[in-house]
């Protein structure tokens, strides 16, 4: 899991694991979980002599929220503004294409298949041709575009899933380093 290095107002050092802020502000000093919501763990000191035990506090519950909750996806859930069509996120189409060899031309659905760690692949879901071309073909073959894309996106999250853990596994220091003043 990703870590910084975090200076509070009283000069220390912490290494913070990614999720993690610092809150400085007025009479408010702690850490704030960031992961499936938002809890502050205070110093319950002015001076931040409290910062240490609340950053492995905050740092237990962060653990413990990864282990409990899925990843946070960044896959778009709508449709943007501009898309003309009304088709789900990741559908486009219908395609039509002339095929030399065919001398007909033949309609398809356009569907991005999105891969954690990879660029998505795109496929292509057949309608049929200009000749065999009917609104229940469409409509089968959008049934199957959708449940491609819904497969896609349950395999990305749970590879996001997975790979969120094992870092948070990494992670398994009982309490943050402290740094030295410098």
């Amino acid at each position: 899991m990703k870590v910084r290095d975090v200076v509070i107002f009283s000069g220390e050092r912490f290494e913070v694991p990614q999720g993690i802020q610092r809150i400085d502000h007025r009479a408010t000093h702690g850490w704030q979980l960031r992961y499936g919501g938002t809890k502050l763990f205070s110093d319950g000191s002015p001076d931040g002599s409290g910062a240490s035990e609340a950053l492995a506090h905050a740092t237990r519950e962060l653990l413990a929220r990864i282990a409990r909750l899925p990843a946070p996806s960044r896959l778009q859930r709508v449709p943007n503004e501009n898309k003309t069509t009304d088709l789900p996120v990741g559908i486009s189409g219908p395609i039509v294409r002339l095929r030399r060899e065919a001398g007909v031309r033949d309609c398809s659905l356009a569907v991005s298949l999105p891969r954690f760690g990879d660029s998505p692949r795109r496929c292509s879901v057949y309608i049929g041709t200009e000749n065999t071309y009917t609104p229940e073909k469409y409509e089968a073959a959008l049934a199957r575009a959708i449940k491609l894309r819904l497969q896609a996106e349950t395999a990305y999250q749970r590879a996001a899933t997975r790979a969120k853990r094992a870092a948070a596994s990494e992670l398994a220091a009982p309490a943050p380093r402290r740094r030295a003043k410098r």
